[in-house]
């Protein structure tokens, strides 16, 4: 029988602190308590957990079941963690114990000190990067590498991203800006579009201004790449912004829908419309690698605006609900590796 190989100070049997979902709701039914520590199973291994992400598909998923994630209540949220791997199971390599690791965990079990993951999915960190800088990536960094690649902006082209103070957004500001566009941020209220100017937007305009579209002709015309982060009203106008031959590639509804644009009318306008990235295991890991490399290289810095600890996963969803956040929310749990920054709160 094949025992579980183990690293870790903590006594067998002992619990974790874990965040629970017991029914759909505000904030407040994300709740801490002690949780028996999982177990590493075949093909598994077991990550101590030093940052989870949060993305805001995960608020609304614990508002009423919405998003891709589909599990049966109750359920230990979150599908993003970082950390150093403690133990693998049957089948898992041995040399994975003591590797500092990103990884998805298939929908749930990412908010708590310990994660049970598939050990086949997880993403060795770079030596040089910090853990919550590649957990900050983890998502982020994969949808922002493929939108880059497949909108293929040019130099001299004209890049308008929105939502460009938040995760995927700040990425995309830098990734435009180094294949030499210009890049025309769009974000919520100035303070948000100065953070988008810090990270290399040419221009910033404050799209909660019914003129904000006007902002963007007068500082060069329309534009030629829209990476559309918010949908609803906002991404209607920025499609109306596109040149012709344009691409508009929708990833986000901050605003609570997609786009309303039809394909007959993006033909019209001879404009690529693509929403959403279906990417494979593979691809997904290998932009997601791409992504960790380009920061441990010191060409992609991911903004991390909020730090929570995990007893307060609560409080984060409300700051991203609120849309009071900047760039990337993540849940400490105290067991934080590879950070020298506080725990900061909202």
């Amino acid at each position: 029988m094949h025992t579980p190989i183990a690293v870790s100070d903590r006594p067998e049997g002992d619990h974790v602190r874990a965040v629970w979902l017991k029914e759909f709701g505000g904030p407040e039914v994300l709740v801490a308590s002690d949780t028996p520590d999982p177990v590493a199973g075949p093909g598994q291994a077991l990550v101590e957990v030093a940052f989870a992400n949060i993305t805001f598909v995960e608020t609304q998923f614990r508002a009423g079941g919405f998003g891709p994630f589909k599990a049966e209540l109750p359920m230990i949220p979150g599908n993003g963690v970082g950390g150093v791997v403690v133990a693998v199971g049957e089948g898992a390599d041995d040399r994975l114990v003591g590797t500092r690791v990103v990884c998805g965990t298939g929908g749930s079990g990412g908010y708590a000190e310990l994660a049970a993951v598939d050990a086949a999915g997880l993403i060795e960190v770079p030596d040089g990067l910090a853990l919550d800088s590649a957990v900050a990536l983890l998502a982020d960094g994969r949808t922002a590498m493929w939108l880059l690649q497949t909108a293929a902006p040019r130099p001299g082209e004209r890049v308008l991203v929105e939502a460009a103070a938040g995760g995927v957004g700040g990425l995309l500001v830098q990734l435009a800006r180094a294949a030499g566009a210009t890049v025309i941020a769009a974000a919520g209220g100035a303070d948000k579009g100065r953070v988008a100017r810090d990270l290399g937007a040419d221009v910033a305009v404050d799209y909660l201004q019914a003129d904000w579209t006007d902002r963007v002709r007068e500082n060069g015309g329309g534009v030629d790449v829209a990476f559309d982060g918010v949908g609803g009203e906002i991404g209607r106008s920025a499609f109306d912004l596109l040149e012709r031959r344009g691409r508009m590639l929708s990833f986000g509804m901050a605003s609570g829908r997609w786009t309303g644009v039809s394909e007959e009318e993006a033909a019209d306008r001879d404009v690529l419309l693509l929403r959403g990235a279906q990417l494979t295991p593979e691809a997904s890991r290998a932009f997601t690698a791409d992504a960790l490399a380009e920061a441990a290289a010191g060409r992609l810095r991911p903004s991390i605006g909020q730090r929570f600890p995990l007893e307060r996963a609560a409080d984060a969803h409300a700051a991203i609900q609120s849309r009071a956040t900047v760039g990337k929310t993540l849940l400490v749990t105290g067991r934080s590796p590879g950070t020298g920054n506080p725990l900061d709160g909202a």
